[in-house]
């Protein structure tokens, strides 16, 4: 890992903010600035506001407190910024990629959503379920798949796969409205032709009318 990942642990909540977006980690982090500057006020600005003696004590103790949050940071950095090298769990992808070869999409995708359940922004297992969901038909989930990589920064080293999964996804749905649009136009001439047909017959029973109508006059 680089040193700015580590840089972040610094301050308390960050990393968790940072680095996973978890909103749960807001407070610590809103909390540390107030008190980091609290204490810089009360210290160097207006001292007089409190006693010296407690202000110093006060100042230790957040030290103290910052030291052990930026350690607790540093040693969970790992499992924060990529889960399934410190997981217990093996790697399945491989098991996910043979799966989705072989067109088992089933397999591949439970395979695909138990290793996300332990890395949640895995960009190649997320491209493999784009996949899946492609084959599957269900286009949405695809095309809401690749604009939810697109945003991980994670993904920016995937760019060249993302491109040429988004082809095949607006291939798919290009061919799809085409074949809606052969059914709708299909099922339209059929109409028609049963239009015509039940016209020829109301013409022929009413042609046979008027012959039976002449011929009893």
């Amino acid at each position: 890992m680089e040193l700015r990942h580590y840089m972040t642990c610094f301050w308390p909540g960050l990393p968790e903010l940072w680095w996973r977006g978890r909103l749960s980690s807001l407070p610590a982090a809103i909390g540390f600035g107030v008190a980091l500057n609290l204490i810089l006020v009360t210290r160097f600005i207006y001292p007089e506001w409190f006693s010296g003696v407690l202000v110093k004590l006060t100042m230790w103790v957040g030290i103290a407190a910052w030291l052990f949050w930026a350690v607790k940071s540093i040693q969970e950095l790992p499992q924060l910024l990529a889960p399934r090298t410190v997981s217990d769990e093996p790697d399945h992808f491989a098991d996910a990629r043979d799966a989705y070869l072989r067109g088992d999409w089933h397999d591949a995708e439970g395979v695909l959503t138990d290793m996300l359940a332990i890395e949640s922004r895995d960009p190649p297992a997320l491209l493999l379920l784009a996949g899946v969901y492609r084959h599957t038909g269900r286009l949405e989930a695809a095309q809401s798949m690749l604009v939810e990589i697109s945003r991980l920064e994670a993904a920016d080293g995937w760019w060249l796969e993302r491109l040429a999964e988004e082809k095949r996804l607006q291939a798919t749905i290009a061919r799809v409205a085409e074949d809606s649009e052969a059914e709708d136009s299909e099922a339209e001439d059929s109409e028609a032709e049963d239009s015509e047909t039940e016209d020829q017959a109301n013409s022929d029973s009413t042609a046979d009318l008027t012959a039976d109508k002449s011929k009893a006059a």
